[in-house]
């Protein structure tokens, strides 16, 4: 039987078609400079790791960092599979206390990581700071919304309602606190040229089967926790379009859309 550990690392890899080209427009979008050194905070199972690297080309490199070793083990796999591993190195440690020098890094990247857990952001943000150069560029990836279940607004609005749906906040945290007031947090740190925008991954009918096959994780990532705080009638109703085995399943549908967007957040370390 698979551990948590493992489960959750299937799942972000079985989700990742839906997730990778965002990914790789944001990367495109950052123009991090050839032959840069960066960060990867949080960093997982690596995955972005490996587009970064190949942003920089053979002459830079990536440091991944993570607190839980099973994603280091994977992701240090995949960067050997990659034919990476002199671009790309990974090392256990926790964000708040970043195992490195200070002024380290030409640039620090994180994606769907800084936020959650949602804390205080300033001691966060100036632990990142740390390590980066004067000069140096920060960037923050937020998974910010989704629709996934066309004709349905009602239900999805429910399911993002729940505790799991606007995790990590909480109903009593301070609104600053949340991860899309990022803007706010690098101003207050006083970063340079603040800037957010916007990206979008979408799909459509018909879906191959990798497309389907990441749009059914996504929706249990999101909201497969969620039957505690649904009406049963609600609960019933997004099983039967969620299970493939079901004849509503939603992503059957020959007129089928969805997409998901995410926020990058960006400054500059004075």
């Amino acid at each position: 039987m698979m551990s948590e550990t493992d489960l959750y690392i299937q799942k972000l890899i079985v989700s990742n078609p839906l997730m990778e080209p965002v990914y790789k427009d944001v990367i495109r979008a950052m123009e991090f400079p050839p032959g840069s050194r960066g960060l990867d905070v949080g960093c997982g199972i690596g995955l972005q790791a490996i587009l970064l690297a190949e942003a920089v080309g053979p002459d830079g490199h990536v440091t991944g960092v993570d607190i839980t070793q099973e994603f280091l083990a994977y992701a240090k796999k995949k960067v050997e599979m990659a034919g990476l591993s002199d671009m790309v190195c990974f090392k256990l440690g926790d964000m708040n206390e970043l195992p490195f020098d200070d002024n380290t890094f030409d640039w620090l990247w994180s994606a769907n990581c800084v936020g959650y857990p949602a804390r205080e952001p300033l001691p966060l943000l100036k632990e990142l700071t740390r390590v980066v150069k004067p000069g140096g560029e920060i960037a923050i990836l937020i998974y910010a919304s989704q629709m996934l279940l066309p004709g349905y607004p009602l239900l999805e609005a429910r399911l993002n309602a729940t505790s799991i749906g606007i995790a990590p906040f909480t109903a009593d945290m301070r609104p600053e606190t949340h991860y899309m007031r990022v803007l706010g947090w690098f101003q207050k740190a006083g970063f340079e040229n603040a800037t957010v925008q916007s990206f979008v991954s979408d799909v459509q009918a018909p879906l191959g089967e990798e497309k389907r096959a990441a749009l059914a994780a996504l929706i249990d990532m999101r909201w497969g926790e969620a039957e505690s705080e649904m009406p049963d009638e609600d609960w019933i109703q997004f099983l039967r379009l969620t299970q493939p085995d079901s004849p509503e399943f939603i992503l059957d549908l020959p007129d089928y859309y969805a997409f998901i967007t995410c926020a990058l957040f960006c400054g500059r370390v004075v």
